[in-house]
């Protein structure tokens, strides 16, 4: 697959006769929506949680296509003016002594922005073209060769013409049509949790990491806020038997886990998470399913090739939006069309960009002190004057390895004014 952007060009059709309800109201579900809605398609977005989720990991885009597909968004103005502006993250001894300092570009690529800004760009983008409903889940899929019947845990049933998962790597929407999600999610042997501490270390948009062998706990501020910080732990495991809504019993998973860690600052973080009011929790993981879609259903972002970490997955999601949308269009509404010249489009490259994910665990926390070691010395080669454009291209490679299309729309009818397209 070549690297390229603008390099050829799609016709795309009105989809005003299309009704789409998408699954998920995070990055990839408004993303669809958004060029859906220009191509005039009546759009739904659902969104389990009651509002738009705050906060959460920061996320960074890098290279051609991912710029490109911002900009052909709209928002790239608006992520650069909403960005972390994150600098430099430090990797400690027990006694707090810096071993390694990792200059902005290694972690944070062309631009980082937390994954609830980003959001909130895409619903403020589409609220106005775009039906939002939040605090409902998909209940159940019935298909025929019309359309697709859904109902809802609390809404009433509705009919609709097309289906998109958009809802994350433990989707509902893949569990409902493709089966239970253990055939498809690759457990990598890592776990890692997020949540909000004190900032008792003062920090200012960086960040200070700590690795015992497989453990590591990393102290961050992205934002500036001189009060708040955000505490990560990245730990190795065989695969954990867990209940993903059992807040506490995931607390005292990370506190059995990391207890009498080294860092002269570990206790204090641990204290924090016994009173985090929020905290992320799973297992760095992949997404592997056979095929995208399923009849009217398709899938998109995280629930059909989603990684926990490292592999770029909301770059992933926004490009993955962008080909669904204009192969939708350029086949006249036609899923099965649609559906397949998607996923033809866009399956390698998303394997690719999750390739890049697979050492993401041991990396992070190496199961060694030689290996931890070892890790340091590659960030040290990898800050150096000598190797920093090296290496800002080859962790651009996957994420720039997709020949974009530009779906260019016709100018007629009542969407043309939605057509925004550079």
């Amino acid at each position: 697959m070549t690297t390229a952007t603008h390099t050829n060009q799609t016709r795309a059709h009105s989809l005003a006769h299309l009704n789409v309800l998408i699954s998920g109201a995070s990055v990839a579900g408004p993303a669809l929506a958004l060029w859906l809605s220009r191509y005039g398609a009546r759009v739904t977005v659902l969104e389990k949680a009651p509002a738009l989720r705050e906060g959460g990991f920061a996320v960074d885009f890098r290279g051609d296509v991912h710029r490109t597909v911002l900009q052909r968004m709209g928002i790239w103005d608006e992520v650069h003016r909403r960005q972390t502006h994150m600098g430099r993250q430090t990797i400690v001894e027990a006694d707090d002594k810096e071993r390694v300092d990792l200059p902005a570009f290694l972690m944070s690529g062309d631009v980082e922005i937390f994954r609830g800004d980003l959001s909130t760009i895409l619903y403020e983008g589409t609220r106005d073209h775009v039906e939002y409903v939040f605090g409902d889940s998909i209940a159940s899929l019935t298909e025929d060769s019309e359309g697709i019947d859904v109902t809802f845990d609390h809404g009433a049933p509705r009919r609709f013409d097309l289906v998109v998962g958009a809802d994350g790597l433990h989707s509902n929407t893949r569990r409902l049509v493709f089966g239970d999600e253990a055939p498809y999610l690759r457990f990598l042997g890592y776990y890692v949790a997020g949540f909000r501490i004190p900032n008792h270390l003062g920090l200012d948009r960086t960040a200070r990491i700590y690795s015992e062998p497989g453990r590591t706990l990393m102290i961050s501020n992205y934002d500036g806020d001189p009060e708040r910080a955000g505490a990560a732990l990245i730990f190795g495991s065989e695969r954990l038997d867990y209940d993903r809504h059992d807040t506490a019993g995931q607390k005292r998973i990370l506190a059995q886990t990391f207890a009498g860690l080294g860092w002269t600052h570990a206790a204090r973080a641990l204290e924090g998470l016994e009173s985090a009011e929020e905290l992320y929790f799973d297992a760095i993981a992949q997404i592997h399913v056979d095929r995208l879609s399923k009849g009217r259903v398709v899938l998109l972002g995280d629930a059909g090739y989603g990684a926990t970490m490292g592999g770029m997955g909301t770059g992933t999601a926004l490009v993955g939006a962008y080909v669904l949308a204009g192969e939708l269009a350029a086949a006249r509404g036609d899923h099965r069309a649609g559906f397949a010249a998607y996923e033809a489009e866009i399956r390698d490259y998303a394997k690719g960009c999750q390739k890049i994910s697979g050492n993401a665990g041991p990396f992070l926390a190496p199961p060694s002190e030689k290996k931890i070691r070892s890790r340091d010395r590659v960030y040290r080669l990898l800050g150096s004057r000598l190797l920093a454009g090296f290496f800002k291209r080859l962790t651009e490679k996957a994420a720039s390895d997709l020949a974009l299309k530009e779906y260019a729309l016709e100018p007629s009818g009542a969407y043309a004014s939605l057509n925004r397209q550079p």
